[in-house]
């Protein structure tokens, strides 16, 4: 099996990301209402492209990850947060989002970062899965934070140290 290849993300992978980001649109993991024209930016002053990881397979873009300072205050320049994460539908299963969680982990810790956090709807079991097998704790329940397709889902506040 081929590993996917983890890179910084360039100006130039918008059109791709934000195609991506389209497709893999689901309440799975969106409170955000499915996208329609007008698209807006993928990249944009709060989300440049160096805060993302692409992931490439066979020379081809599979899946992304966003990374950010939550809070812009020096008192908080010890944390980053996951703000986003896709894998294409042909591409899971096959080890990209673990290995972009990973690289992640490896960013934030080359920022000189103490802590990754991250917020996950309640109902998505296979993204909670994973961030457990990656060392990440349930540090928060937001209950019924949010109302999707007519259900209340919960928010929850994962992190872990670096």
């Amino acid at each position: 099996m081929t590993q996917p290849l983890i890179r910084p993300a360039r100006p130039e992978d918008e059109a791709e990301l934000a195609l991506l980001d389209r497709l893999t649109w689901s309440t799975l993991h969106s409170v955000q209402p499915e996208p329609s024209p007008p698209y807006p930016a993928f990249f944009g002053e709060r989300h440049p492209p160096e805060n993302h990881l692409a992931a490439e397979l066979d020379g081809r873009l599979v899946g992304y990850i966003r990374i950010c300072q939550p809070i812009p205050l020096a008192v908080n320049a010890h944390v980053r947060q996951i703000q986003g994460i896709a894998v294409a539908e042909e591409a899971r299963g096959l080890g990209v989002g673990r290995t972009l969680v990973r690289g992640a982990v490896e960013l934030a810790r080359g920022q000189g970062a103490r802590r990754l956090t991250l917020r996950v709807l309640g109902h998505n079991t296979p993204a909670r899965r994973l961030y457990e097998a990656e060392g990440f704790k349930i540090e928060g329940v937001l209950p019924e934070e949010f109302r999707i397709a007519g259900e209340y889902v919960d928010d929850v506040l994962m992190g872990r140290f670096l």
